[in-house]
């Protein structure tokens, strides 16, 4: 027994100086009483440091933590945040491809509609939680609605979709433009061939663009419903307006012709 306990003496005391610490071993084995022995003498077996209750010495934290590298991912998402700020906010043109750069990552990869959409099924509308009964309601008669796309606004196709490779033009008596279906409005704005147009991405990934408006009526980044009222269209004295209209999945645009039927 007392050839064990040296053997696991000599252990402690290798361990110590591989870790820079002092050892004073006595000569005399036996004057070592339970008071100095250390739970490896006592027990035969050795308890890592714990990290549970808290830095050891106050010097080491713990190993899955580290405070610098935390505030240096705090300060450079900062950094982020306010470099992108500063080339919105400058309107000089040496930062135009970065602002498309930005605009196309935010707008055109990532899939807001598809988001919201999930967002919607997993949670419900906003205020959901006060209004449960007519949340109920609402779910109910969404569902019972047929799966057809909805038209903008019915009339006659001017130019056809193989005049422009884009999209139609539809001369119509009525004065706004309905949502083909719902989703989420990405881009507002004036645009060179088709005037003041709206674009709305369905959570499909597909995207819709109503053009020629003569006022648009949601604002940007709005979720819209299927038949939701869009924008007004330019009227003459006859009461007879046109607009522009076109679906575009991926890259290319299809004939909106083969998907709603106008006339």
């Amino acid at each position: 027994m007392s050839h064990r306990a040296d053997e696991i003496r000599k252990r402690i005391a290798k361990r110590k100086r591989e870790r820079g610490i002092t050892v004073n071993e006595p000569n005399d084995s036996s004057k070592r009483t339970s008071l100095y022995m250390t739970d490896e003498e006592r027990y035969g077996s050795y308890s890592p440091p714990s990290f549970e209750g808290g830095p050891q010495n106050g010097k080491n934290g713990h190993p899955l933590f580290k405070a610098e590298v935390f505030i240096f991912k705090i300060l450079f998402s900062a950094v982020i945040v306010l470099l992108v700020a500063i080339i919105f906010k400058n309107g000089s043109p040496m930062f135009d491809k970065a602002k498309s750069a930005i605009t196309y990552s935010m707008e055109e990869e990532f899939q807001f509609a598809a988001v919201s959409s999930w967002y919607r099924d997993q949670f419900g509308e906003p205020l959901a939680l006060f209004n449960p009964k007519q949340e109920q309601e609402n779910t109910d008669k969404e569902k019972t609605e047929t799966a057809q796309l909805a038209v903008p606004a019915t009339g006659r196709v001017l130019q056809s979709f193989q005049d422009n490779g884009q999209g139609i033009m539809v001369e119509t008596d009525l004065p706004k433009v309905e949502a083909m279906d719902e989703g989420l409005i990405i881009k507002t704005g004036e645009m060179a061939d088709t005037g003041l147009t709206m674009v709305v991405q369905h959570s499909d990934g597909s995207e819709s663009w109503y053009g020629n408006l003569d006022k648009i009526n949601v604002p940007l980044y709005t979720y819209v419903k299927k038949g939701e009222e869009l924008g007004n269209i330019k009227l003459n004295e006859k009461q007879k307006g046109t607009y522009y209209f076109a679906i575009k999945k991926g890259d290319d645009f299809i004939d909106p012709n083969k998907v709603i039927p106008f006339e």
